[in-house]
């Protein structure tokens, strides 16, 4: 292998492992599942640590461009955005289960929180024009831009591990309090962009 395959190689290796166990997972074991020895590991990272940060850094970028690719789309609607939003989040934890849980594992957890702070600025800009459009303060968009991004992110969160919902089901429930709210839900939501 040339060193960037090996590279390539032993960080899909750890990303299966750090996805299980986090950083508790050793140097040992590592180089054991690539087939390396450990000194191979400590030649491309430096070390487990460094291997770690490479794998949480390449996720954090993957599921950050996803959603901003979401929250950009042009000319479709507030509504639109919402669900493209959640739909984003939702497709990165259906096609990467072992990315979101490392970006989720208590050893990576500011690396999550990083990617939904950046995520809850871009929704705060979305919010200003159609609430000051509506006559509500501008100071609002941040506090509302913060609990829409909760409330994808916590249910994603229970999602990996139960799947009784579809994603279309769970999308449109979300969707469905987001723009809607306790007090309007619909009793049978759908999306508009998957129709």
């Amino acid at each position: 292998m040339t060193r960037d395959q090996r590279r390539a190689q032993l960080v899909e290796v750890s990303r299966r492992l750090f996805a299980e166990r986090g950083i508790s997972v050793s140097v040992e074991e590592i180089a054991a599942a690539a087939g390396v020895t450990k000194p191979v590991v400590y030649e491309h990272f430096g070390g487990k640590e460094g291997l770690y940060a490479v794998v949480v850094k390449q996720e954090a970028e993957n599921l950050e461009s996803v959603i901003r690719t979401a929250l950009t789309t042009p000319d479709v609607g507030y509504r639109a955005l919402i669900e493209l939003g959640v739909y984003a989040l939702l497709d990165y934890l259906d096609e990467n289960p072992d990315g979101f849980r490392i970006l989720n594992h208590e050893s990576s957890a500011g690396e999550f929180t990083s990617i939904l702070n950046k995520v809850t600025l871009n929704v705060t800009e979305l919010l200003l024009e159609p609430l000051t459009k509506r006559g509500f303060e501008a100071r609002l968009a941040a506090p509302m831009a913060q609990s829409l991004v909760g409330i994808v992110a916590m249910a994603a969160q229970i999602w990996v591990h139960d799947r009784s919902l579809t994603k279309d089901e769970l999308a449109a429930w979300l969707v469905n309090l987001a723009w809607n709210g306790l007090s309007r839900l619909e009793a049978d939501p759908s999306l508009i962009t998957r129709t």
